[in-house]
């Protein structure tokens, strides 16, 4: 093995040893009293009602990837934006045809009605 990896070998052992350890103390030392309170779904505040394995429209499906492909767009943004000085005039026009690639797709969604919630 290379040893260019071993720092990275090293962190990923200490992260699950860490995290099994953080476990067991909690099993260990933590309050059991269950209830059926406890024990009954929650989500929100409200009383689930219905079959969890329901049926979604399509809509909310698209409407969520939609959702993270645009806010994906940050992770890109903001990387160029804290380099930006040091990138110049070639990072911009880079930027700028990324940001109009990206428009032109946020208009094919809305002309095609994708944005819509109905």
């Amino acid at each position: 093995m290379e040893l260019g990896y071993l720092p990275i070998l090293i962190y990923f052992l200490l992260a699950v040893a860490i995290s099994t350890l953080i476990l067991f103390v909690n099993r260990l030392l933590g309050p059991r009293r269950p209830t059926p309170g406890k024990a009954e779904a929650y989500e929100s505040g409200i009383h689930p009602q219905g079959n969890a394995r329901g049926r979604f429209h399509i809509r909310y499906y698209v409407i969520a990837m939609l959702f993270l492909l645009f806010d994906l767009e940050i992770a890109f943004i903001y990387p160029w934006a804290v380099l930006y000085r040091r990138l110049g005039l070639g990072g911009l026009l880079e930027m700028l045809t990324f940001l109009v690639i990206l428009m032109v797709g946020y208009l094919y969604a809305w002309k095609r009605g994708a944005l819509k919630w109905e």
